[in-house]
């Protein structure tokens, strides 16, 4: 495959993950504030913001600073219409190995992104929100029900793992760093889309070390970071067997899986206690892990090889 549409279609894994995960955060975030009016708004605000990458001061933090920053910031790859546009734009590149139908999702999404944007505005943002998270959820679902499992499916699915380790922690970071601005676990967990499954598993009510473990190392539920991870592994491993038959005989193929199967390992074999003692800085470790790894794919599978010159012997 070439190295311009694999990298087209991973990005599009990222970039609609992104914003999914995005949308979910923001409605806990907005819904919190109108729940709650003892909460510290700028703060919160001002917490979030650090947390997404995108830091201001308190003074400046307030929610509509937040939804022009994460939601509806054209130019940003970080906000929900700035992802769903770049996604569209890379889909556009890719057509070839892409389904129709999965084409013709992000298109419609995007088309329809001003006037979400207006409603949102008009009525509040959790319209948008919604319908972020269904768009999201048929782009990956026509892409498990319409493309084969090649290395297409691997570069999207790998995109979408690493992009949700990443937002699944800064979720977590959003109840665990913002003190007492933080969002309730009931709301971490419904953001994320576990709390039904987490009351299925535990049969209780809502544990703060219970519902961290959950989203951290559960491997049924496919949004938690081990589950995450795992599915990542599993692409880079498939990609690595495609690609360098002969090199997986020691060790791993690439530095990617490498930085992805440390991160995993770290989190089967710690033990859960000692996990959930050092939480902010795993987190923030996991975080770091993403970025890595994903500049790791992009250097082993996108990156162009400079051409070979051959250098004629001078004459003697």
């Amino acid at each position: 495959m070439l190295s311009r549409i694999a990298e087209s279609l991973f990005w599009i894994g990222r970039y609609v993950e992104r914003a999914d995960d995005t949308a979910r955060i923001l409605d806990v975030h907005t819904q919190r504030l109108v729940e709650d009016p003892w909460i510290d708004e700028r703060r919160a605000c001002a917490n979030l913001l650090a947390l997404m990458g995108t830091p201001v001061s308190e003074q400046e933090a307030d929610t509509e600073r937040v939804l022009a920053a994460l939601a509806f910031d054209r130019s940003s790859p970080s906000s929900i219409v700035g992802a769903l546009s770049a996604a569209r734009e890379n889909a556009r590149g890719a057509r070839e190995v892409l389904s129709a139908e999965i084409w013709e999702s992000l298109n419609v999404t995007h088309n329809a992104l001003p006037q979400q944007r207006t409603m949102a505005r008009r009525y509040g943002p959790h319209s948008l929100f919604r319908f972020v998270r269904e768009r999201s959820a048929m782009v990956f679902g026509l892409a498990d029900a319409t493309m084969s499992r090649d290395e297409s499916w691997l570069f999207l699915i790998l995109g979408r793992s690493l992009e949700r380790v990443d937002m699944t922690s800064r979720m977590l970071s959003t109840r665990v760093l913002a003190g007492d601005a933080a969002p309730s676990w009931t709301l971490v967990l419904r953001s994320t889309g576990a709390y039904e499954p987490y009351l299925r598993t535990y049969r209780g009510v809502v544990d703060s070390s219970r519902a961290a473990e959950f989203l951290l190392l559960d491997r049924l539920f496919p949004r938690s970071v081990f589950a995450s991870l795992e599915q990542a592994e599993a692409c880079l491993a498939e990609l690595e067997r495609a690609t360098v038959r002969d090199a997986t005989r020691i060790g791993v193929a690439g530095e990617a899986h490498r930085i992805v199967g440390r991160a995993r390992t770290m989190l089967e074999f710690m033990s859960t206690p000692d996990l959930l003692a050092q939480l902010p800085a795993r987190l923030e470790e996991l975080q770091r892990t993403c970025s890595a790894a994903s500049a790791a794919v992009t250097h082993r599978f996108f990156t162009e090889q400079a051409p070979q010159v051959w250098v004629p012997e001078e004459a003697g």
